[in-house]
């Protein structure tokens, strides 16, 4: 099994429940099912936001929100993280002074979930950043990695409703993150980043996830100049990709995959036919994989 840095933990109890019920024969079956709780953020003894989670990593998820919507710098010094599992509540203090009423004010203004304030701090900064254009992507890097993260023991396998997320250099995974939302397991690799002061000019991001917009902005705010997918594209992922000049490969799967974007960083070093196709077991939540 690669070293991964992080991985999930499938076995780890707090994570998924059996759960009895029937299949499409009739028959009593028992089925794995992923778990979700809320966690309230705190940042320095302000309320921020309830999120819906599988609860594990809570730090990283805390502070990569945080960094995600701007409310908190790079260069910021967090004097502690506090997170209590009996009350589901984690708390970022900052040397800085910080106060977000009004801007959480307008979140509650513009609609039940907040998304046209959401987007517009996820767009701050986008077009002042600049990806680093040396950055390569070996096709074998591709093949070796979509390999390893899709063999490697995770919530998706064993109960699927999850999203994940991987870090990787060149072909080794460093970082795999899951959650019931691919913005927490984005959220959770860009907390783990900063506070373990993690490069990103050199490094791939692999996600399950469709290439959103939102799946866009994120990686290109975090500086990672490449982003790969199993699934799909948005129109709006792609245009946004090709402004940002972010490289962006899509449908990977078995052999195929799709580059929309940034096609100047990939290196063809590996031939396609000498691949298989990828085992069905490895697909057998492929339904899911658009969500």
């Amino acid at each position: 099994m690669t070293d991964y840095l992080v991985r999930p933990d499938p076995a780890d109890p707090r994570l998924t429940r059996r759960v009895s019920g029937r299949d499409h024969e009739g028959k009593d079956i028992e089925t794995s099912v992923t778990m979700e709780r809320p966690l309230t953020l705190f940042l320095n003894g302000q309320e921020i936001v309830t999120m819906m989670t599988i609860g594990d990593y809570p730090e990283y998820l805390a502070v990569g929100y945080l960094l995600n919507q701007n409310m908190l710098r790079p260069d910021d010094e967090i004097t502690a993280i506090d997170y209590d599992d009996d009350i589901e509540t984690v708390v970022v203090r900052t040397a800085r002074k910080t106060d977000f009423e009004d801007k959480l004010k307008r979140k509650t203004l513009t609609s039940g979930c907040a998304q046209g304030t959401v987007f517009g701090d996820l767009m701050e900064e986008f077009e002042d950043v600049t990806l680093d254009a040396d950055a390569r992507v070996k096709t074998s890097w591709l093949y070796a990695l979509s390999k390893t993260v899709n063999t490697t023991p995770s919530l998706y396998l064993e109960a699927g409703a999850i999203h994940g997320c991987v870090l990787a250099h060149q072909d080794r995974p460093l970082i795999y993150m899951e959650d019931v939302g691919r913005h927490n397991a984005v959220d959770k690799i860009a907390g783990y980043m900063l506070l373990e002061r993690i490069a990103p000019d050199d490094k791939i991001f692999y996600t399950t996830g469709r290439l959103t917009s939102e799946m866009v902005i994120k990686t290109v705010k975090m500086r990672i100049p490449i982003l790969v997918s199993r699934s799909g594209f948005t129109a709006w992922g792609v245009d946004l990709a090709r402004q940002a000049g972010l490289t962006l490969i899509g449908r990977m799967k078995g052999k195929r995959f799709l580059v929309l974007s940034g096609e100047e960083r990939v290196v063809y070093d590996a031939d396609p036919a000498s691949l298989g196709e990828e085992p069905s077991r490895h697909r057998r939540k492929g339904a899911e994989d658009d969500n």
